[in-house]
């Protein structure tokens, strides 16, 4: 089994989206340990932001760092993503890397019936923090774009994301530590 594991959050050591996704790849390799594992860290190695010319394939640089993306993301059986809610939404780091994987003809395609996802073979788990409460129907959920942009994005191209997620974890020190063990109980179900 391959397993992709990207971390976008630019809190290093201090950051639970990073915590959570490296427990989420340590409960996948106790499971499997042959487990084939590739690692991409966008805020230590951040992709170039989509543009024009990379898009068009004019800047080999860049379009060879898209095409070596694309062909990581598609080669994993299994994709584990840490990532913070920053600003309502998700890391740039991080919308860089999606720019690089939502590919007509690879990942998806429209027909008359509109838009079709290629790519529902593949798991995806995503390691979400938020510093506040948006969850639900409580009174910030309207301001709520990291989730629901990313059952977007993936469900786009045919994947249904599994969620793990720390709410609150600004809230106080006792309800991160809280927030976090109800995350690591989520990361033991999704796994087993």
């Amino acid at each position: 089994m391959k397993l992709l594991h990207i971390d976008s959050s630019i809190l290093g050591d201090n950051s639970v989206s990073r915590a959570l996704s490296a427990s989420a790849v340590a409960r996948f390799r106790a499971i499997d340990p042959s487990l084939q594992l590739i690692r991409r860290d966008l805020a230590t190695d951040p992709l170039v932001h989509y543009d024009l010319a990379a898009m068009a394939g004019e800047t080999p640089g860049p379009a060879a760092e898209s095409a070596a993306v694309l062909e990581e993301f598609l080669a994993a059986d299994v994709v584990v993503i840490g990532v913070g809610m920053y600003n309502f939404s998700v890391p740039s780091q991080l919308k860089a890397w999606i720019d690089r994987f939502l590919v007509a003809g690879k990942t998806f395609s429209y027909d008359e019936n509109g838009p079709k996802g290629l790519v529902g073979d593949k798991r995806v788990i995503i390691a979400l923090s938020r510093g506040g409460f948006y969850g639900g129907d409580g009174a910030m959920a309207a301001a709520e774009h990291t989730e629901n942009y990313l059952r977007t994005v993936f469900g786009f191209i045919g994947i249904t994301p599994e969620f793990v997620i720390a709410e609150g974890v600004m809230v106080s020190p006792e309800h991160k530590v809280s927030a976090i063990d109800a995350a690591e109980r989520q990361i033991t179900a999704l796994a087993a």
